[in-house]
């Protein structure tokens, strides 16, 4: 079993986009609880894929997935789980109407934990569909939405740490460079020494003067991309804590 021609460029089945789409085969479940939706069953048990990272879906052993997929929206449940690989990322589950379908469950990826005030959240990094268009079809990267709300709120959690010299990496690159424009590379894909990195993979670019970095000059890159091959979005580590941070108070003014 293999992803579409084109989705994973780099075709590796270690990188975090390998496992976001061995993942997402969880859909296979999903897609035949749509099809038991439309009979009305009450509830639905969801297994989870094998965390095996040599494998895109193994079925020889499976993680039982303990939450249960609930028709019945008087009900809610909470359907949440962590990446077995990355366990940063985690994946909430969407009763229909959610923002990719009025009739599909979808799963909202974050980076927090708790689920979503909203399913448009800004705190939400995108949204995969738990079934893709064809009666047998799997949802995968290349059915990956992003939410621009959370690139915006990306970019200020980066500019704020920057602004508050969090992340010793970006220090050091600054200290090296001295003189000049230096890119905010996503620590997926880091670019050879002296290279520079995939347009998709570039956050940003700061202006660095006498080897530290002017933060009023940060200015985002429109061609990064949230999910690429290489998976969903890594910062550095300072930039990551500050990021979430952000999220968490974000998401509490969501609810307020």
């Amino acid at each position: 079993m293999r992803p579409s021609a084109g989705v994973l460029r780099r075709g590796a089945p270690y990188t975090e986009g390998a496992r976001l789409w061995r993942l997402a085969t969880l859909s296979r479940s999903v897609t035949t609880c749509t099809r038991q939706y439309c009979n009305s069953p009450s509830r639905i048990t969801l297994p989870i894929a094998s965390s095996r990272a040599n494998s895109f879906c193994s079925h020889s052993k499976r993680l039982q997935f303990s939450y249960y997929y609930s028709t019945d929206t008087s009900q809610p449940t909470s359907t949440s789980f962590s990446d077995p690989i990355r366990p940063d990322l985690f994946y909430h589950l969407l009763h229909p109407p959610n923002p990719l379908s009025r009739a599909v469950p979808a799963f909202a990826l974050s980076f927090l934990s708790n689920r979503p005030p909203t399913p448009i959240s800004s705190t939400i990094i995108g949204w995969l569909p738990a079934q893709a268009p064809g009666e047998e079809a799997e949802a995968g990267l290349n059915d990956f939405t992003e939410n621009p709300d959370f690139r915006d709120l990306l970019h200020e959690a980066i500019k704020q740490g920057l602004e508050e010299d969090v992340d010793d990496i970006q220090r050091n690159g600054a200290m090296q460079l001295q003189e000049g424009w230096m890119h905010i590379h996503d620590a997926r894909n880091v670019p050879a020494l002296g290279r520079i990195g995939d347009p998709d993979d570039i956050l940003a670019t700061v202006r660095v003067e006498d080897g530290k970095i002017l933060p009023g000059t940060y200015s985002p890159m429109p061609a990064y991309r949230l999910c690429t091959a290489d998976g969903i979005t890594q910062l550095t580590e300072g930039l990551a804590r500050k990021l979430y941070s952000v999220l968490e108070a974000k998401a509490r003014s969501e609810k307020a």
